[in-house]
């Protein structure tokens, strides 16, 4: 814990050449005589000192008030021990008195000093073994309280402390799961519309000499595809690029997974056939899972465009309990289909949300990727 600040040490020196001054003189001594003025001043400059030497500090406050008592210049209001109390309650926070240690070394050093005022108050000023355990028990219990107090204070800033980093940290966490995530939703968003349009710009390409009126129309389904990916990614991208407050949560907007009608439709246009079949209800699963269920789609479709050299694909999806997404084509069925960072970052997604994504040939000819999210 940092070390109290220079205002709260000046307010402790003040307070302690008061209290002093004011228990001396109703103990009977006056203000004009040199013991009390010299305990008061000395223990506020060992406030100070405190602050570079908390121990030793300490250590001769206790010395300096047996020294006067001994000496019978400050009075019995003075006390034995609670002159000194501002002293142990600053040496429990500064810096360089680790917590354990420090607090046994206040401890002990509080304890000397108490059985070494009730010993001298007993032998040396020859006080009967009651007076003087009254004289040093009273100010041994006021010290023990102010000791418990300043424990008590510094384990609650201690645990707000540690509990505020535990927030940040999470919060900090949560942000960049939540980046992660929208970076590989711009990811997908690229990759199958980069696909779907290329297959495109290759149809307009071969037809451009024998069939303008298909060139174009191919062009122009393309522009749409670039059309809708483009204002996905602006949205995407508009998160990504305004992070949130410190100490707050991420804000999140409320996304809506692209249509499945409009990924399979992307594919039919590239010249292939494409069976869509959708069964449960879509709106009582969570968004998180429904979000996956359509980049899981989207992923497998542009891996048929870019690799498969199929004719047909299928696609399938059930939400319910446990939402399923399977699609399967009739291709070739390469090794590229499985190889590439989009198949393994979406085995991440559904594996974060408790589900399993298997990829592999199918049985005779083409491959599947078949999904399995709990709700």
């Amino acid at each position: 814990m940092q070390s109290l600040t220079r205002r709260a040490t000046a307010a402790f020196s003040a307070v302690t050449v008061v209290g002093v001054l004011s228990g001396a003189a109703l103990g009977g001594a006056g203000l004009d005589e040199p013991g009390p003025l010299a305990l008061a001043v000395g223990l506020a400059a060992l406030l100070w000192l405190q602050r570079r030497l908390p121990l030793t500090a300490l250590a001769l406050a206790a010395c300096t008030i047996l020294a006067l008592r001994i000496a019978e210049l400050t009075g019995t209001g003075a006390g034995w021990l609670w002159p000194a109390t501002l002293l142990y309650v600053q040496a429990m926070f500064l810096r360089g008195t680790a917590f354990f240690r420090g607090t046994a070394a206040v401890v002990t050093i509080a304890a000397v000093h108490a059985v070494a005022a009730f010993n001298i108050d007993w032998t040396v000023l020859q006080h009967s073994p009651g007076r003087a355990l009254a004289a040093v028990g009273t100010d041994a219990l006021w010290l023990t309280a102010a000791i418990a107090v300043a424990v008590s204070y510094r384990n609650w800033r201690r645990w707000q402390a540690e509990s505020l980093q535990r927030l940040r940290t999470e919060l900090e966490e949560q942000r960049t799961a939540e980046r992660l995530r929208l970076a590989r939703e711009v990811h997908d968003a690229v990759a199958h519309t980069l696909a779907v349009v290329g297959v495109h710009v290759n149809v307009a390409a071969d037809a451009l000499d024998d069939d303008p009126e298909e060139a174009r129309a191919a062009l122009r389904l393309a522009q749409d595809i670039r059309r809708r990916a483009m204002a996905d990614l602006s949205a995407l991208v508009g998160v990504l690029r305004s992070p949130s407050a410190p100490g707050t949560a991420p804000t999140t907007p409320p996304t809506a997974p692209p249509a499945l009608d409009d990924l399979v439709e992307g594919v039919r246009g590239a010249g292939l056939e494409a069976t869509l079949r959708v069964t449960g209800d879509e709106e009582a699963v969570p968004l998180p899972v429904r979000l996956v269920a359509a980049a899981v789609v989207r992923e497998a479709l542009t891996n048929v465009v870019k690799h498969a050299r199929a004719a047909h694909v299928t696609v399938d999806v059930h939400y319910g309990p446990s939402t399923e997404v399977t699609v399967t084509d009739d291709g070739a069925g390469p090794k590229e289909h499985s190889s590439g960072h989009g198949l393994r970052g979406l085995a991440e997604r559904v594996a974060a949300l408790g589900g399993v994504l298997d990829a592999r040939a199918a049985d005779g000819r083409g491959f599947v990727v078949r999904a399995r999210m709990p709700q």
